[in-house]
């Protein structure tokens, strides 16, 4: 099914909905759609590939030319792909964004969508027991029940291998309601290691309004690092023995689709080289400033160069 041979360790596999993107950028007409690529845990696989690590991927594909997209696309940006299901009998998820004057807008394809048909029985164990992260959102849990429940059977197959955890808590109330969002992210951020929440979700999850009082109530769960990004504030980065505010850095912004992505991957893959959460904090900030200055969520995910260059400035 491609990818690389089935004997090679993985840094990171990730698991969660691509969707394929439609882009109308500002000023454009009605009929003119930038295609392109999304879905938060493949951007994060993407992004954390740009950035050196070795990633696997999983999820469900529909047996149509997105799918094939996809395919391709993980290919050419060394993502493994092999533990990747074709469904015949569902289609690959797709979403539109508009940009308005309130920020861009998002419309989507994705019910009934072949990775809200992953179940329990097509999480990949071996793949994931060879892995040194785990890296899941919220929203793979919200397309479906047995999506959610394939989630927590890879991280408890991650947990008795001592595979660390990641996890992004990614609201999406469109797709489920405020309390179960709340349940199912509370109950896998207590069997999470590194947690990547926004502040904006966060809020609503926990009702805290300060960031230190949503990174307590985490670190509380037995999370053992807390990235809590803040958007034009910058992340605050905690763990039970200190925490840092990082500052954001100044970019010529115009399209944030996918910045929250590129700080998930860059994070884990900094953190898996040094060890160090506030490094990794720093590193990842960079890459998510760099990642706001092109259109889409994909394209302009940042190479490793770019980021330690601008570190170093």
């Amino acid at each position: 099914m491609g990818g690389h041979s089935a004997g090679l360790a993985f840094d990171i596999v990730a698991m969660g909905e691509p969707m394929y993107e439609f882009n109308q950028r500002k000023g454009a007409g009605p009929r003119d759609w930038l295609g392109g690529f999304g879905g938060d845990a493949s951007n994060t696989a993407i992004a954390a590939a740009r950035l050196g690590a070795r990633v696997a991927f999983v999820t469900g594909l529909g047996d149509d030319a997105f799918g094939t997209a996809f395919r391709e696309l993980w290919t050419a940006e060394g993502v493994d792909h092999s533990a990747v299901k074709t469904d015949p009998a569902a289609h690959t998820g797709v979403y539109f964004v508009t940009h308005g004057p309130e920020g861009h807008a998002f419309s989507y394809l994705r019910a009934g969508s072949a990775a809200s048909r992953i179940a329990p029985a097509d999480v990949p164990h071996e793949l994931i027991r060879g892995a040194r992260v785990l890296h899941a959102s919220a929203i793979s849990q919200a397309i479906s029940a047995s999506a959610c429940d394939a989630v927590f059977s890879a991280i408890e197959t991650a947990r008795a291998a001592g595979v660390t955890v990641s996890y992004d808590t990614n609201l999406r109330l469109r797709l489920w309601p405020l309390d179960r969002a709340r349940a199912i992210i509370e109950a896998t951020a207590a069997l999470s290691d590194i947690l990547l929440p926004g502040l904006d979700d966060a809020r609503l999850l926990t009702g805290l309004e300060a960031p230190d009082a949503i990174a307590d109530h985490y670190l509380a769960k037995g999370v053992k690092i807390v990235a809590l990004t803040m958007g034009k504030d910058g992340a605050l980065i905690a763990t039970p023995e200190r925490r840092e505010i990082v500052a954001p850095i100044k970019v010529a912004a115009v399209d944030a689709t996918g910045a929250g992505d590129a700080f998930d991957g860059g994070f884990l893959v900094e953190w898996l080289a040094s060890g160090d959460a506030f490094s990794a904090g720093r590193f990842a900030n960079v890459a998510a400033g760099l990642s706001t200055e092109g259109y889409g969520a994909v394209d302009p995910l940042p190479r490793r160069a770019a980021v330690e260059a601008r570190l170093a400035r």
